[in-house]
């Protein structure tokens, strides 16, 4: 089969799609012929020797993906060859075929094209296990979404609203506000313009947010527990703005706040099917029924994987970037 390789660290040039030993699945395990898969950060930090696979797990980048089920490997169960599906992957998504574990495997929704589905499994599982399950968001809160047009951001975007929370977003420019806006945010900040913080205590009466969903990490630590309500929860996703900074503890006693810093890529098989599970359980429900849908700014071929890493970096997209195969 064929895959993206990444021969050395570097730009987005260093990407080559060459001939690679076929994938086996193992006991649990199911054999995926890829349709398209999407492009996340990690596999940006990856491409640059930032950010290894997990011990064990495909070389190849790629989180997610869509596409046929081929082959089953022993002791599968509840899914068939020829099943149409998508799944969450600790990489190999940019490539013809991939191992995936059973319990990581999801349908694709009904109605929706392989593209829209592949861009689903990621974002939905890391905003499901992180504003719901870490979280705790409830009806009648408010949530803050730093980087609301990413494809974390358009996904926690639907699903808060669709449980009935206050939505704050922040983001670069107008029109990335007025995407988020269609999504169901009820209040944007654009982080170039404004101090998120005042704009937060100004659309709350001066309560702040009950969570915080956050892709910056150092950057934004302090800021972020100063816009956190008492009570509130801060959930770090992210280390876009740095890996150290200081916190006044003191802020964090007064409002009795939490703050939890979470992966997906690196949680052990047991947790990381848990977490699919409660996606097929609450989200896809709702993405059938067109509450929620995936938000694809782009769709390339997977030969022009280094453009589409091209389209993230340069961080003018609205959700997702996909790259098709075959």
């Amino acid at each position: 089969m064929r895959a993206i390789t990444i021969p050395q660290p570097g730009g987005p040039e260093v990407l080559t799609w060459e001939e690679v030993p076929d994938p086996v699945p193992a006991a649990g395990e199911v054999l995926v012929e890829v349709a398209a898969t999407a492009v996340n950060r990690a596999d940006l930090l990856q491409r640059q020797g930032y950010y290894d696979p997990p011990p064990g797990s495909s070389p190849y980048p790629g989180l997610e993906c869509a596409g046929r089920i081929v082959a089953l490997g022993p002791g599968v169960s509840g899914w068939g060859v020829g099943d149409e599906v998508c799944a969450l992957l600790a990489g190999g998504g940019y490539a013809e075929r991939v191992a995936v574990p059973a319990g990581q495997l999801l349908p694709v929704p009904k109605g929706l094209t392989a593209a829209e589905a592949a861009a689903l499994p990621e974002a939905a599982s890391t905003v499901w296990s992180n504003v719901f399950q870490v979280a705790q968001l409830r009806p009648g809160e408010t949530v803050l979404v730093h980087g609301g047009a990413s494809g974390i951001g358009t996904m926690a975007i639907q699903l808060a609203k669709a449980v009935g929370a206050r939505v704050l977003v922040t983001a670069g420019g107008p029109e990335k506000l007025a995407r988020c806006a269609e999504l169901g945010a009820d209040v944007g900040v654009d982080y170039r313009e404004q101090d998120f913080v005042e704009a937060v205590r100004e659309a709350t009466g001066g309560a702040g947010a009950d969570v915080i969903l956050d892709i910056i990490g150092a950057k934004y630590l302090q800021r972020n527990v100063d816009a956190l309500a008492v009570n509130g929860r801060l959930v770090v996703i992210g280390l876009q703005g740095g890996v150290k900074a200081e916190l006044d503890l003191g802020s964090l006693l007064r409002k009795r706040a939490a703050v939890v810093a979470t992966n997906l890529r690196g949680r052990p098989l047991a947790e990381k099917a848990a977490i699919v599970a409660a996606v097929r359980e609450h989200v896809w429900p709702l993405v059938e029924a067109g509450v929620v849908r995936p938000v694809v700014h782009r769709v390339l071929p997977i030969l022009e994987a280094g453009d589409a890493h091209r389209v993230l970096e340069a961080g003018e997209q609205v959700g997702k970037v996909v790259l098709t195969v075959g």
